[in-house]
């Protein structure tokens, strides 16, 4: 097993230290982790990585290299590596479910432990959730723009390695269909693909050559990539290798509506007419929008869907909100500084409905908010004293985001800056 220890800031541990010191470090506390507010001028976020995050928690352990690592670099004192080396997480974790719609405010997130055993996730959880939700809350925009289309994420080539993988989990979640990255398909099973770069046809003496190879290896079936030269040419030679059947070409460059067009007539005029056009080149949820009225059967989308398309972050923050006062009753606590205020009490959340559409989202104070019948709750166990209760699969995740979108109203779809399509009401 490899320790996840470490993936977490320093001050984790030094407020570790200073708790055990003084007495607190075993106070029943109650963090929370959310958003202030919804990067971007989006009207929703997407959750993403629970399942990675439990991964990631198993796996918190203190181990002989780790503490002798500590102690050498003189991070904390003997006493608090005597605590470390026995840590397990003991509390319990309730979260959105996977593919789960967040807005601000969401108690995406809701720990309950000691503050020893709570501060010491912080980073770790903040770390795997902001990254991973940034992904699918882009990839959503990706998927609303698409409708219908099918999409492939192919960003392994514009991210860090570890990144790439969680990315490529992540897109799925939302509807991408498959992803180039192969990791991502032997980790999570998400289906991979691919067929060929511009590498390929010059390696070759003529474009010709190119495919045909690549259809002698592949079989018909298989994309050609057609803008390495002359595109109209390139559609000529594709037909005439592969026939009528081609399964696909790829156009990667230049004015992706107009080419499109003139790809569709051109296929059709040979015979083609099964052959889809795939589109690359920096493709983003504008980009998509743009080319729904041009005959293209799908997307490939990089750069910016592993980037979180211009927000690479969703501003999860993690703050403690309850903690027990000296009388053992647990008290509300909060940041009240102007900028970044917080709210404090432990929250419970769930969905307002109306004939099955989400009207707001509704988050109680030390009690959950009041159902009127049709609400949905939000909150599901992750984990529970210690143990891990929560064992959904991607597909789960995938079904879920289906789910929870379906009942957004048609105002969330809009790709225009504004703001988030449901209130966050505190009651």
């Amino acid at each position: 097993m490899t320790s996840t220890a470490l993936l977490t800031d320093r001050y984790e541990l030094t407020m570790l230290q200073a708790a055990l010191a003084d007495g607190t470090a075993h106070r029943p506390s109650v963090f929370e982790l959310f958003s202030r507010r919804l990067t971007g001028g989006r009207r929703y976020g997407v959750v993403a990585g629970t399942s990675r995050a439990l991964d990631a928690l198993e796996q918190f352990r203190f181990g002989d290299a780790e503490l002798e690592w500590l102690r050498e670099s003189e991070v904390v004192d003997a006493p608090t590596l005597d605590w470390l080396a026995d840590y397990r997480f003991s509390g319990s974790i309730w979260g959105y479910a996977e593919g789960e719609v967040y807005l601000p405010q969401s108690p995406v997130l809701v720990v309950e432990s000691t503050f020893a055993e709570g501060v010491l996730l912080e980073t770790l959880l903040l770390s795997v959730l902001n990254h991973d939700s940034a992904i699918a809350s882009a990839g959503a925009r990706m998927i609303s723009a698409a409708a219908g289309r099918p999409c492939i994420e192919m960003g392994s080539r514009r991210t860090h390695d570890g990144a790439a993988v969680a990315a490529a989990r992540a897109a799925h979640v939302v509807g991408f269909t498959a992803t180039s990255n192969l990791e991502a398909g032997r980790s999570y099973g998400v289906p991979t693909t691919g067929t060929s770069a511009h590498a390929f046809t010059l390696l070759h003496d003529s474009e010709r050559e190119a495919f045909s190879a690549q259809v002698d290896a592949l079989g018909v079936g298989t994309t050609l990539l057609v803008d390495t030269y002359d595109v109209s040419e390139a559609i000529r030679t594709a037909i005439e290798v592969a026939g009528p059947g081609l399964g696909a070409v790829r156009i990667d460059s230049g004015d992706l509506v107009s080419l499109a067009r003139q790809v569709r007539r051109q296929l059709d005029d040979l015979g083609a007419t099964q052959t889809r056009i795939i589109v690359t080149s920096d493709l983003d949820e504008h980009a998509i929008a743009a080319l729904a009225a041009a005959p293209v059967d799908g997307y490939g989308v990089g750069t910016s869907l592993v980037t979180g398309s211009g927000v690479p972050t969703c501003g999860f923050v993690y703050k403690l909100v309850a903690r027990a006062g000296d009388d053992g009753e647990m008290v509300p606590v909060a940041k009240a500084s102007t900028a970044k205020t917080s709210v404090g009490g432990r929250k419970y959340a769930v969905r307002r409905l109306t004939d099955g559409v989400a009207r707001a989202e509704l988050v109680g104070i030390g009690e959950p908010p009041r159902h009127d019948g049709d609400d949905r709750s939000l909150l599901v166990p992750l984990v529970a004293d210690g143990e891990r209760v929560h064992h959904g699969t991607l597909a789960d995740a995938v079904a879920h985001h289906r789910a929870a979108m379906a009942e957004l109203p048609a105002a969330a779809m809009q790709l225009s800056p504004g703001g988030p399509v449901l209130d966050t009401l505190l009651t």
